[in-house]
């Protein structure tokens, strides 16, 4: 029941809902009586909420999330440097790490001005998408690159790259400049720069970037600001 239950609630990802109880018995595959049942209980426990016939994340999965130590330790450490680079630029700007092939956002900061981007604290989204998965990627173990050119691409918009030989060179072209950059590939009129982030152990643990709108996208005026907020914060986590 408790594997039935966690599958439930992976059904979310990576927008976190609203779907209808037929449609998580769809992308479950469990039968409608027993998503009803586990949707139930989930929502007793404050893990899952209802607003009409609609089901989403409950707020007790964020209390949850926002405690996991080594998350909260990397948000709080990159807090001044994310600041800092949103004060640079006034653009959005987000914090992520790496889950299997997703990229998962810790912080984003953002003005009055919102994007219209996918992106959400606690949402996740495809490296290959992404200029902060592709940060992640390019900086990550071979095999992890190997295993992702191996599977199918995700397409997010019609920029999306799907093509293995293509992203592998993106990959490698991130590795040599130390940036990866995004062109309308998560969200239509939106483009990233992105920058890795290194722990104590000489791997990247996580990923910052700007994203901007198209028509104003600069990558040689923003990659300054992006690389001393990378380094910047990898100082912190290395000790130094």
């Amino acid at each position: 029941m408790l594997e039935k239950a966690a599958f439930l609630l992976e059904c979310f990802l990576p927008t976190g809902g609203p779907f209808r109880l037929t449609e998580l018995a769809a992308r479950t595959g469990l039968p409608k009586a027993t998503v009803h049942r586990l949707a139930a209980e989930l929502m007793a426990l404050g893990w899952l909420e209802r607003s009409g016939p609609h089901y989403r994340l409950g707020g007790k999965l964020f209390e949850l999330g926002s405690r996991v130590p080594r998350r909260r330790e990397l948000r709080e450490a990159a807090l001044p440097f994310l600041q800092d680079l949103f004060e640079a630029t006034r653009e959005t700007v987000h914090l992520g790490v790496r889950e299997g092939h997703q990229v998962v956002y810790v912080e984003r900061i953002h003005g009055h001005d919102v994007l219209p981007l996918p992106s959400r604290i606690g949402g996740s989204l495809p490296l290959t998408c992404t200029g902060v998965g592709k940060a992640l990627l390019a900086f990550s173990d071979a095999e992890l690159t190997d295993e992702v050119l191996a599977g199918p691409l995700p397409r997010l918009t019609p920029h999306s790259i799907t093509d293995p030989a293509r992203l592998r060179t993106v990959v490698e072209q991130a590795q040599v400049a130390g940036l990866a950059y995004e062109e309308q590939e998560a969200a239509l009129g939106v483009s990233c720069i992105a920058a890795p982030v290194f722990g104590p152990g000489g791997g990247a643990v996580a990923a910052l970037s700007v994203a901007v709108p198209r028509a104003s996208f600069r990558p040689a005026q923003l990659a300054p600001a992006v690389r001393t907020a990378a380094l910047g914060l990898s100082r912190v986590l290395r000790g130094g």
